[in-house]
Order: structure tokens, then C-alpha cells, then sequence
């Protein structure tokens, strides 16, 4: 099928739902779908901004109810094992504050912030040619917003592979290896952004890669994708392929960075959370994962004039 065109079979893989909820969303006339010779096919570019509407709906949803508690705070882009982490220690150590989390991606999390539908972002964008983090994007996609960069933690980013890495697998060159299964983060990930950077590097072309276009939103599914033999290589986390007991390549050692507005900082909320992040009891249960660098976090990297 042209590339232009998605089989409900493939919107579903790409929706990551089952077939029968693709017809459902056809009955009811709430996906972009037409019928070509008795068969139901999608466009790819309508999917996506179908897809992108839907989300920017959810965090508006989102927006307006936690603007309903007090305590919370909206947060989205990228994400991180330990995040997950950190927050569950925030609720636990300040049960009167919340941050509500999506994962959308670095970029997605920028616009959302430009936009006003969150209250801040999780970012590792690359920029290639200064070798710096997030700062260099905000220009693009924050031009509204007076912002802060704060440093969370430097991590480990890399390759993951199946158990006794049976392509042999050393680096990005050999992802075009004939049989090689790769899966992939969605399109504005940071992970997605730096994959991009050494493939081009490697001169690697994504269209021989097979599963390139085959996307999903957080580490721990890569590392699943792999664990379930539905994938055989993908780029994690070094806490990932730990916790899952996958071979690791290490390619990158990245800022992980949280970006809000200047106004927003100040919030008792956030100052509760970088407090939680500094707490020897967060940073003992975190030790055993490994590879993360805590030397400047809650340090503010960059602040708008």
C-alpha cells in the first residue's frame, strides 16, 4: 500500500489499539477514513493531525481541571524511569501538591508550554551542531514564553537489544542489518531527534531500516517491544535495559531538563519537587538503577532575559 495511505490493519499498529476499535472509530464517524473497492484505507497525514488534535484537546481537558486543584501542576514531554519515580516521592513527601505528567515528546512538550496548555516541559533536545541541550530550540518553540531551563539529571542514552545480542549489534551502522527489527520513537522525541543525527553520521538511510516507522511514546515500551520479540534493537535508557535485563550499548550522555516559565518556578510546588529530587532518600532508592548524574540538578541553566 503507498506510503500515503494506512490498511486498518496498520492504522491500528500506528494507533496502537486493536482492529475492532479502528472500525468502531469508522462507525461513528470519528477518524479520517474513506473506502477504496470495499476496503477501509486511512490517509497517514490526516491520522496524524487527527492524532495531534486529539492530544492538544486532552491537555486543554487537562489545563482546565488542574487549574481546578490548588496543588497541581500540568507537566508533558519527555520521559524518564525515574521521573515516574521522582513524582510518586513528591506525592508521598508533599501529598498537597500533584504533577500531572503526559508523554508527548521534547518537542510536543515545548510547543504545549508556548501555547499555555501546560505548566511545564520535560526536554533532551540535541542540537547537532552546538552539542547543547534544549537551550538552543527555544528561539523556535518558545518564542512567547519567558522560560527557565533547570537541570533534573544527566543520563545514559544508547542502544538496547535482545538477550545475548544476536545481530551483534556495536552501533547505529548496523541497523540496517538484513532481518534487523528496530523500533522507534515517535517523530519530536529526543531519542528520535539523536537517532536521526548518528544515522546520518553513520550514513545509514532510515528507509532501510526496517520498523523505522514503527513508533511508540516511552522507553519501557521500546524495551518491551524487544522483550516480547516484537522488535530487535531500540534506543532506551540505560535504567531500562537494568531493569530489564537487556543488553546496552551506551551512545550518549544527555541533559535531562526542565523548562517552564520564569513565573512558574517560583510555585512552592516546584520548589517542593526539586527539594524531593535533592533528598538522600530519592537518591538511594535511585542508586541501584545507576548511570544518572545528579551534579547540577535543580541548577538553572538558562533563564530568559
Amino acid at each position: 500500500m503507498s506510503e500515503e495511505m494506512m490498511s486498518t490493519k496498520e492504522v491500528a499498529r500506528y494507533l496502537g489499539i486493536h482492529e475492532k476499535q479502528v472500525y468502531a472509530l469508522v462507525k461513528a464517524k470519528r477518524i479520517p477514513s474513506t473506502r477504496i473497492t470495499g476496503k477501509w484505507v486511512f490517509p497517514k497525514k490526516l491520522i496524524e493531525e487527527w492524532i495531534e488534535t486529539h492530544a492538544r484537546q486532552g491537555l486543554e481537558k487537562a489545563r482546565e481541571k488542574s487549574s481546578r486543584m490548588g496543588g497541581a501542576l500540568l507537566a508533558c514531554g519527555s520521559n524518564d524511569p525515574i521521573l515516574d519515580m521522582l513524582q510518586t516521592y513528591l506525592k508521598k513527601t508533599y501529598p498537597e501538591f500533584l504533577i500531572l505528567s503526559a508523554n508527548t515528546g521534547s518537542t510536543d512538550g515545548l510547543k504545549a508550554l508556548n501555547s499555555g496548555y501546560t505548566d511545564l516541559a520535560w526536554s533532551h533536545l540535541l542540537d547537532p551542531e552546538s552539542g547543547q541541550y534544549n537551550i538552543p530550540f527555544l528561539p523556535t518553540y518558545l518564542p512567547d514564553v519567558k522560560s527557565v531551563v533547570v537541570n533534573l539529571f544527566y543520563r545514559e542514552l544508547g542502544l538496547i537489544m535482545a538477550p545475548n545480542n544476536p545481530y551483534n549489534i556495536k552501533g547505529f551502522e548496523d541497523l540496517s542489518k538484513k532481518g534487523l527489527r528496530l523500533i522507534n520513537r515517535q517523530k519530536g522525541s529526543g531519542t528520535r531527534v539523536l537517532l536521526d543525527h548518528h544515522l546520518k553520521k553513520a550514513k545509514v538511510t532510515p528507509s532501510k531500516i526496517e520498523g523505522y516507522d514503527r513508533e511508540v511514546y516511552t522507553h519501557f515500551e521500546v524495551g518491551l517491544s524487544i522483550l516480547s520479540k516484537e522488535a530487535d534493537v531500540g534506543i532506551a535508557t540505560i535504567a531500562v535495559a537494568k531493569l530489564l535485563g537487556l543488553p546496552f550499548v551506551p551512545t550518549a550522555e544527555e541533559n535531562f531538563d526542565m523548562i517552564l516559565e520564569k513565573n512558574t518556578f517560583f510555585h512552592k510546588g516546584i520548589q517542593a519537587f526539586i527539594e524531593t529530587l535533592n533528598s538522600k532518600e530519592f537518591r538511594q532508592r535511585v542508586e541501584p538503577i545507576g548511570a544518572y548524574d545528579f551534579k547540577d540538578s535543580g541548577k538553572i541553566l538558562y533563564s530568559t532575559n
